[in-house]
């Protein structure tokens, strides 16, 4: 049954949109400035509520913005061509050759194999697995692949009549909310682990032709996922749910043991994904000193990481593992999984994002902020705060992509490089712990049945008040840092 906030939703963003076109605009507005905040409330109203698909209402631009006159068909389509798009196509192309090799399952247990020695010693392995593919692939497909390893682990522990119900209890709630929880921290260290992070990449290519390096952003998301990660860990284990258990007999060893045998040796399509993952992750950390040594043989080579991200996605579909019986590491069916409204809420949020430049309200927002005379220190954490506790509620993808224009107006209304604000908003927005629909791994994990809903609020309460002094501080000091501003 389609739900009563959806509905209400549905009906409401048009009318709205319709009411305001209706009347004149306030004092010192334009009509394009109008027009296009009418256009997005009713984007806002509908990726909020979901009254429509997420990746739906990303297309309203392509509709609304030619009829209106807000922008040409040609220039409102063009931000869903944006190269950040395929970036993450390539991105997701050697994820899904990673997912269907079995590749990432075989360095989840190897890890959680060699920290396993204590029950916390086996939260720990979880945590850096998890942490380590969400960098990689998305955090959904790796939550989904890491929780029945992890419930085949607690149904172990709980077979173990030498530890107590309440040791059990506490054990099982760290291992799968830490399992949510670093999937969320892991997809902040790279610009294609979660997508926030690269409508962020988008956003700052397509509106102020700034690009957002693999190596810059690992250098800021990198240590803050890392900091986060061993915050998580001791919050879990030692201050909401500590398990007192200490060594463990040799049963769960054994089941990750026999899992690794299962898995046999690495298969030639496991080699071949590695090859291609690192040579893609070289390609990134190493573009600039490629693109130099590039200018001899291609003077006009334009050497991006997108460009990266492509030879790699492509590679996929072109690397043989039987030439006469014509298999590949992936074939075009194997592109049906990946998730392509992903990339059509990059280009809706991009396309928003255009027109509120444009149409000039990110420099009315910053002139309004540029009033109040706040410290930036203060704004900054302002801002983290409120990503962190509106992401609990709404689209972490949406509300980056809602966001981003208007914290770039308050950037250029304070005087500071927009930077020292759009990156730490993006990484905020993937430190939702308190609630199920916060992020989707926190979804999936709730819905194992492990974890109630006062559980997560628990734990996720007290991390996303740390998240919010961490975020602030951490990447205050390093964006400052890495990009000098």
């Amino acid at each position: 049954m389609y739900p009563k906030y959806k509905l209400v939703g549905l009906l409401l963003a048009p009318l709205l949109f319709v009411l305001m076109l209706l009347l004149p605009p306030p004092l010192q507005m334009s009509p394009l400035a109008w027009k296009v905040l009418a256009s997005a409330l009713w984007m806002m109203i509908w990726w909020f509520t979901e009254a429509a698909p997420i990746p739906v209402t990303s297309l309203l631009p392509l509709v609304l913005y030619p009829l209106l006159g807000i922008a040409s068909m040609k220039n409102a389509a063009a931000p869903y061509a944006n190269p950040v798009v395929y970036l993450f196509m390539g991105g997701f192309f050697i994820a899904l050759a990673m997912e269907k090799s079995g590749l990432h399952r075989r360095i989840a247990l190897n890890i959680v194999k060699r920290t396993g020695a204590t029950a916390n010693g086996i939260i720990l392995g979880f945590m850096l697995s998890t942490g380590f593919i969400s960098m990689w692939v998305s955090n959904t497909a790796t939550t989904v692949m890491m929780l029945p390893i992890a419930a085949s682990v607690v149904a172990l522990f709980e077979q173990n009549r030498q530890i107590s119900k309440q040791q059990f209890g506490m054990f099982s709630l760290s291992l799968m909310l830490s399992v949510a929880y670093a999937a969320n921290t892991g997809g902040m260290a790279t610009l294609i682990g979660t997508p926030p992070n690269m409508v962020f990449a988008g956003f700052m290519q397509e509106t102020y032709k700034v690009q957002i390096g693999f190596l810059q952003w690992m250098m800021v998301g990198f240590p803050m996922a890392l900091v986060l990660l061993i915050i998580t860990y001791w919050v879990l284990t030692k201050l909401m749910y500590p398990n007192k258990i200490g060594k463990i007999d040799s049963g769960s060893h054994e089941y990750i043991q026999e899992q690794l045998n299962a898995l046999g040796k690495m298969s030639k399509a496991e080699k071949m994904v590695t090859a291609i993952f690192f040579m893609t992750a070289g390609g990134w950390i190493l573009r600039p000193q490629i693109a130099e040594g590039l200018k001899f043989l291609l003077p006009d080579a334009d050497f991006s990481d997108t460009t990266v991200a492509m030879i790699g996605g492509l590679a996929t579909f072109l690397m043989p593992l039987n030439l006469s019986k014509g298999t590949f590491l992936l074939h075009w069916e194997d592109a049906k999984k990946l998730p392509w409204g992903i990339l059509l809420l990059f280009g809706g949020g991009l396309a928003l994002a255009d027109a509120m430049e444009n149409a000039g309200i990110v420099e009315m927002i910053g002139n309004s902020i540029q009033a109040a005379h706040l410290p930036v220190l203060a704004i900054l954490t302002l801002l983290v705060a409120i990503m962190i506790y509106v992401g609990e509620l709404m689209s972490n993808v949406a509300l980056v992509t809602i966001f981003l224009p208007v914290v770039a107006g308050i950037a250029q209304g304070t005087g500071v490089n927009m930077l020292l604000f759009t990156i730490p908003i993006t990484l905020a927005s993937s430190a939702a712990f308190m609630l199920p629909m916060g992020t989707p791994p926190n979804a999936i994990v709730f819905s194992s049945g492990y974890i109630t809903m006062p559980q997560m609020a628990k734990a996720g309460m007290v991390l996303d008040t740390i998240s919010v002094a961490v975020t602030a501080a951490i990447t205050y000091t390093l964006v400052k840092w890495v990009f000098g501003v």
